[in-house]
């Protein structure tokens, strides 16, 4: 089984700060890589491809390997056999000129005006410039602006929490790219598995000494993603400490990101969640209504798309997961109009929403949620508000967090005024609550039961 060498995982990973995803994905994921003494030889499936990554690609790639391999790096790229089987023999694009055999362009009548071209599905890099601020996300964001502008080194380590789809990704690439624009070339922005993915590389290997050396040494700015992944990791978590304990010694700056509050990771140590929590905690939420919607016309106007007003308030009324939920309706629908060849209206959206969000998905009020949790335990409203921390209390609020949060529109601030707790509570119940029903059978019959009647209500 082939596997890529370490070197050519750690350009992937850089580039990926760099370039939007597709063109990651199209054409260098595709590449089979072997890396020999100082010499990357890149295989790619045909020679069209080759031609696009030596034109496009090939002088970033160079910096990157010889970056993180620490030495100069010879890049070779050529046509391989083994790359072709990889991609099926499958062309990502036409041929290239001289393979291309000549044919007239057949002379067509002019029948009337050339039908529009069709729209463009969006892609686009993470940058701040593309970063949609709305109130769930703003102290992220312009915090994340300020660190990697070199404007408030104070704020390091800076540590952006929140939910899957909420947008940390996106700012911890942006700040990569803009931390480069403001001359620091020496950035480092990996996951946290691919950091402990490479520190047992390195034990194994016995070059711990070139792994601190890039990671202590040949770094200004480090961005750690998905901190939670370290759970109950006690060895890269130590390894973790003493890095982030010497890069803020040296004045560089750490950005860290995670699903949970440092707090709130149990199986962490106490003296790294210290030390992650010492800058500032950025918190970010799944986007409310307001900000949907200017996503959803960002997106749309990005891709030269012409969303019409009532699809556009639609889709943002019914999908009300995260970004990527946002851009992959968008996406199906224009894919669906540019391969129909029609435009886009309020029925190809609906069309498009049946395909990736389920039926029956108006969005109810926070009120009628805690009603119907209240209702179905015998609990009153008053009570779920109260500070009592019996079980046959605390279980139904936690569930009437949970289910607000999945049914309706409302953010964690408002769904926790209505049940008087603080939106960091709302957020941890939520959590809860999703481990509870994987663990606990009951719970979970308690919580399908709920949610049966909430999509009655809802249909």
């Amino acid at each position: 089984m082939y596997h890529s060498p370490p070197v050519w995982d750690g350009v992937l990973r850089q580039l990926g700060t760099e370039i939007p995803d597709f063109a990651l994905s199209a054409w260098l994921r595709p590449l089979v890589v072997h890396e020999r003494g100082s010499t990357l030889r890149l295989g790619a499936p045909n020679a069209f491809h080759r031609e696009r990554v030596r034109s496009r690609f090939l002088e970033r790639i160079r910096r990157c390997a010889a970056e993180l391999a620490g030495r100069s790096m010879e890049v070779v790229i050529e046509v391989t056999s083994e790359a072709s089987a990889a991609a099926g023999s499958a062309p990502v694009g036409p041929a290239p000129q001289e393979e291309r055999p000549l044919r007239p362009t057949p002379r067509r009548r002019s029948v009337g005006p050339a039908p529009p071209s069709p729209p463009r599905q969006p892609s686009l890099p993470h940058t701040f410039e593309t970063f949609v601020v709305g109130s769930t996300n703003a102290l992220a964001r312009e915090a994340s602006l300020a660190l990697a502008q070199g404007r408030q080194p104070s704020l390091s380590p800076l540590y952006l929490v929140g939910p899957s789809g909420s947008g940390k990704s996106h700012l911890a690439r942006a700040l990569v790219t803009e931390a480069r624009r403001h001359g620091a070339p020496r950035c480092l922005y990996c996951s946290a598995e691919s950091f402990t993915s490479e520190l047992t590389s390195s034990i194994r290997s016995r070059e711990t000494a070139r792994f601190k050396r890039r990671f202590r040494e040949q770094c200004d700015l480090l961005v750690l993603e998905d901190i939670q992944f370290l759970e109950g990791k006690n060895a890269t978590q130590l390894e973790l400490f003493h890095t982030l304990e010497h890069l803020r010694r040296q004045g560089a700056r750490l950005v860290l990101t995670g699903d949970r509050l440092p707090r709130e990771l149990s199986k962490l140590d106490r003296r790294l969640a210290s030390q992650m929590a010492s800058g500032l905690v950025a918190e970010l939420e799944l986007p409310g209504l307001a900000l949907r919607r200017e996503i959803l016309r960002d997106r749309a106007s990005r891709g030269g798309v012409r969303l019409p007003p009532d699809c556009l308030d639609f889709l943002a009324e019914a999908v009300r997961g995260s970004v990527q939920d946002l851009e992959g309706v968008l996406i199906q629908l224009v894919a669906s109009a540019s391969l129909l060849g029609r435009p886009i209206d309020r029925e190809l959206a609906e069309a498009a929403l049946r395909k990736v969000v389920p039926e029956g998905n108006g969005p109810l009020r926070a009120e009628e949620v805690i009603d119907c949790v209240s209702s179905f335990f015998g609990v009153s409203r008053s009570q779920l508000a109260s500070r009592s921390r019996r079980r046959d209390v605390l279980v139904p609020r936690q569930l009437a967090m949970y289910l607000s949060r999945r049914y309706t529109d409302a953010t964690l601030s408002e769904i926790g005024r209505a049940l008087g707790r603080d939106h960091p509570a709302v957020a941890n119940a939520v959590r809860v609550v999703e481990r509870a029903i994987l663990e606990r059978a009951p719970l979970r019959y308690q919580v399908e039961e709920l949610a049966s009647r909430l999509e009655r209500r809802r249909a």
